[in-house]
């Protein structure tokens, strides 16, 4: 059962998404920064406004958020390509029979 604190929607900038993928990855704040070239406080900020946006307390909470939505992919765990609103679907024939 998916938790009810997971349901949230949100829109998350390229660079929150690049550090959430680097937090995924099990880097520190400050392991981030200096990837990124970027001070720590700004990697720190970008992570507090990710929290606000997802609704979500702790990076544990981010990250369960983010597989869930499809965010982020850990060891080709949930790495199915989500499909895009204005995609159909379509069913094969066979599939229905069966």
């Amino acid at each position: 059962m998916v938790s009810e604190k997971f349901q949230t929607v949100a829109s998350l900038s390229s660079r929150e998404m690049e550090i959430l993928e680097l937090v995924a990855t099990g880097l520190t704040n400050l392991e981030i920064a200096k990837k990124l070239k970027i001070s720590k406080r700004t990697v720190d900020n970008h992570i507090s406004n990710t929290l606000t946006k997802t609704k979500t307390e702790n990076r544990v909470e981010l990250l369960r958020w983010a597989l869930q939505w499809g965010k982020v992919c850990l060891d080709d765990v949930n790495c199915c390509s989500l499909p895009m609103s204005h995609q159909v679907n379509v069913i094969k024939i066979d599939e229905v029979a069966s």
